[in-house]
């Protein structure tokens, strides 16, 4: 109790804390209920995560023609040379338990014939995409995995509880700031450890398909906290995003390729097999700059992706929702040719964490997209991110239970009382900043960049950095906060990687894997110094080693 008899900010604490609640967040939960109190925070509604609008698929090596050994060798070529091996092995042969383990917790994926019913998407080599009601597989997932998480009364759901601030103490994350978003109050919330599994970025970009709470909030907190990031220019574009000026950017599934769709220029032309040797299976970066190079090439603003040769009955079978979606915009897949264009998709890049989801900041986990485990590289491969956030959202949560189990919950009262007495401020006019950092991005740091649109990019968004550097009261003006943040650590690791490599592509360094390719960006706001020989850009870039991972003790055998 402070001087004034007001009680502090501060919470009951909690052994676990987890910051968002799709797949790897909820799978974390789950894992970690076991062995304590878990408080599970939730910006807006808990069906609002980036999960639910996974429409593609699940990829797993379950199907007979398929092997665990396959599914890496997929996964490293996509990845461009640049998957963490170790960590790529984890996902394809933890993968398959995962996923029975859904299964039996009530996971209906589709079948035919009684069987699985594996479908195939670009890059790989066998078929096995598992789906859920046609292109709900994501929607299914989190189902399942709420409807479980409901079931444990050692789970505290906190929804529209924004998180604003990791709290760091005695050199370790032991809590953070959380925005009643109902209220408008700010109080600390301890916890042992936490988890992160916010998602990730796309916001930032003019088009994206991710949905509206996809501003990076996670990758900007933990970089605020002193959490290594890695491999921020590593940014996947859709290839196949609905373009209607009406609309926005629906995402039109890898698998309507993979079931045999086409992609057509303005001019009707099918152009795919002129960029690669896989036509329209290629991968997504590939099939992005092509489309790009076409649109340039032809003066027009999207190309089609036509699946009318497909029949009517199968297109509405096997693509529900997207059917129903483009009817919505007077389209009619069955019979038209689909208007696409890339757009924002997913970030290979994030909060670095080892095999086991431990970040280089002491107490603090990551997984899903908000992390950047290793598994993607400088691509992602199809399918592979549902997959990615149930094995490293449990195996995040077996090592935060290691972590915790000798340790107590500090003292956070001095920064109970530090809130308390905080005066926020408004930011101006946030929606403009937001949309005028979007069009930046897009414009500058997008699908093609340049030494001399980076520049440009990173000089702006230094001016928008010092706006932001302040305490709002907002989610709004939070979320901008962070979009900025992360946004100027995109920008900057894309000017320092000065060759073409997977998504990333430089149009003054069109080589593929030019000098020093094998090397990953790191930021940090601990870390002002490069080893480059070359003139740093401003700002906080780094370019060392991968971090070794740091021992924490054998990640404990799962218990029944």
């Amino acid at each position: 109790m402070a001087a004034t008899g007001r009680p502090l900010p501060i919470a009951p604490p909690a052994d676990f804390l987890v910051i968002g609640s799709g797949v790897a967040g909820l799978r974390a939960a789950l894992e970690l209920s076991r062995e304590g109190r878990v408080v599970m925070l939730t910006k807006g509604h808990p069906l609002q995560s980036s999960s639910i609008y996974a429409q593609g698929g699940v990829a797993v090596a379950l199907s007979e023609e398929d092997d665990v050994a396959i599914h890496l060798t997929d996964t490293v070529k996509a990845g461009h040379g640049l998957c963490r091996r170790e960590a790529v092995r984890v996902l394809v042969e933890e993968g398959p338990d995962r996923i029975q383990e859904l299964i039996r917790w009530g996971a209906k994926f589709d079948k035919a014939g009684g069987k699985f019913a594996f479908a195939r998407e670009a890059a790989h080599s066998r078929s096995r995409i598992l789906r859920a009601r046609g292109d709900a597989t994501g929607n299914e997932m989190v189902r399942v995995l709420m409807a479980q998480a409901a079931r444990h009364k050692r789970i505290q759901r906190l929804d529209y509880h924004f998180t604003v601030d990791l709290i760091v103490e005695e050199g370790r994350c032991c809590g953070a700031v959380v925005l009643n978003e109902h209220t408008g109050a700010q109080f600390v919330l301890p916890a042992k450890a936490v988890v992160l599994s916010t998602g990730g970025a796309g916001q930032i970009y003019a088009r994206t398909t991710n949905p509206p709470n996809a501003t990076g909030d996670g990758m900007a907190m933990a970089f605020r906290a002193g959490a290594q990031l890695q491999d921020m220019e590593f940014v996947q574009f859709h290839p196949t995003a609905l373009f209607l000026p009406s609309s926005p950017p629906f995402l039109l599934s890898e698998a309507m390729r993979g079931e045999g769709g086409q992609l057509r220029n303005s001019k009707g032309e099918l152009f795919m097999h002129r960029y690669h040797p896989m036509g329209a299976l290629a991968p997504r970066d590939i099939v992005a700059r092509a489309i790009w190079a076409e649109m340039a090439a032809t003066r027009a603003r999207h190309v089609y992706l036509d699946v009318t040769h497909l029949g009517a009955d199968f297109v509405k079978r096997r693509f529900p929702t997207i059917y129903a979606t483009c009817l919505r915009y007077d389209i009619d897949i069955t019979e038209e040719w689909i208007p696409v264009s890339p757009s924002a998709h997913y970030m290979m890049g994030g909060v670095w964490t080892d095999i086991n989801g431990a970040t280089t900041l002491p107490g603090l986990f990551a997984a899903g997209e908000v992390a950047c485990s290793g598994v993607h590289g400088a691509n992602r491969l199809a399918s592979n991110s549902l997959l990615e956030g149930l094995v490293f959202g449990m195996r995040a949560g077996l090592s935060a239970i290691w972590w915790a189990s000798s340790r107590t919950v500090p003292d956070l009262s001095r920064h109970a009382e530090a809130l308390r007495r905080c005066r926020w401020e408004p930011l101006e006019d946030a929606e403009k900043l937001r949309s005028s950092l979007r069009r930046t991005m897009w414009g500058q740091v997008g699908v093609i960049r340049s030494r001399d649109s980076l520049i440009r990019a990173t000089a702006q968004l230094s001016r928008w950095m010092r706006l932001v550097c302040r305490p709002f009261a907002t989610r709004a003006d939070l979320e901008a906060k962070n979009m900025v943040q992360v946004a100027y650590c995109v920008a900057e690791a894309a000017l320092w990687r000065e060759n073409s490599v997977g998504a990333h592509f430089r149009s003054d360094f069109p080589q593929s894997r030019g000098a020093g390719w094998k090397r990953h960006s790191q930021l940090s706001v601990k870390d002002l110094v490069t080893e480059r020989k070359r003139p740093a850009p401003r700002g906080l870039v780094i370019a060392l080693p991968a971090p070794k991972t740091r021992s924490r003790g054998p990640v404990p055998p799962r218990r029944g």
